[in-house]
């Protein structure tokens, strides 16, 4: 008979993250330690070299699990079309632990029971992918909205020195240089030919 393996999937978006909340799950679920996979990149797409070391190893007759299905990914087409490459090309189960629906390794399931699987994993990759959305579109109206209000957003702009108009015309006389005016500004030469450029809109 062959040996079969139960491998363990953990993913947080940024190094910041704690993983522990899924590494717990998963283990209580009876995924053995050293089969648990833990990357920190974001969910965005499967471009990930964790997963794809993952994938590599999970041979057909072993279990993936997961502890929600937006762990695994974020967008929508990818998720569903992942899913299938696990489930039907490589032939191994999946298993997301917070939807039991979403398990395959239920093989003596009826057609009801399969068609609902495949429902509830498409209706929450869709939710995932939209939720991914608004929060790009919240974060844009909350930029537009802070920008209306007079919010500057990057590095703010130097305080021009009360030197400036003078050395910019010792500059424009050529009596010194930029970088010579920048030295006596405190800032660089590129800093002070950008001043120069909004003088010279202005006249």
């Amino acid at each position: 008979m062959q040996n079969t393996k139960m491998y363990g999937y953990v993913r947080v978006s940024t190094k910041e993250q704690n993983e522990d909340r899924q590494v717990i799950a998963l283990r209580e679920f009876g995924v053995p330690e050293s089969s648990i996979v833990i990357e920190k990149v974001s969910g965005k797409d499967f471009n990930r070299v964790e997963y794809k070391r993952l994938m590599k190893q999970i041979k057909s007759g072993d279990t993936l699990v997961i502890k929600s299905i937006d762990r695994l990914g974020r967008d929508y087409e990818e998720i569903i079309e992942h899913w299938r490459i696990i489930t039907k090309q490589i032939e191994a189960a999946i298993v997301v632990v917070d939807m039991p629906l979403l398990d395959t390794r239920q093989r003596d399931r009826d057609l009801t029971s399969a068609f609902i699987a495949d429902l509830v994993l498409q209706i929450l990759s869709y939710v995932a992918e939209m939720e991914r959305s608004f929060n790009h579109q919240r974060q844009s109206e909350g930029i537009a909205a802070a920008k209306a209000k007079g919010v500057r957003f990057g590095r703010p702009p130097y305080e021009r020195p009360e030197m400036l108009n003078c050395l910019y015309a010792l500059w424009q006389g050529g009596e010194i240089s930029a970088r010579e005016a920048g030295r006596r500004l405190g800032v660089s030469h590129h800093t002070f030919l950008a001043w120069v450029d909004e003088f010279q809109n202005r006249e």
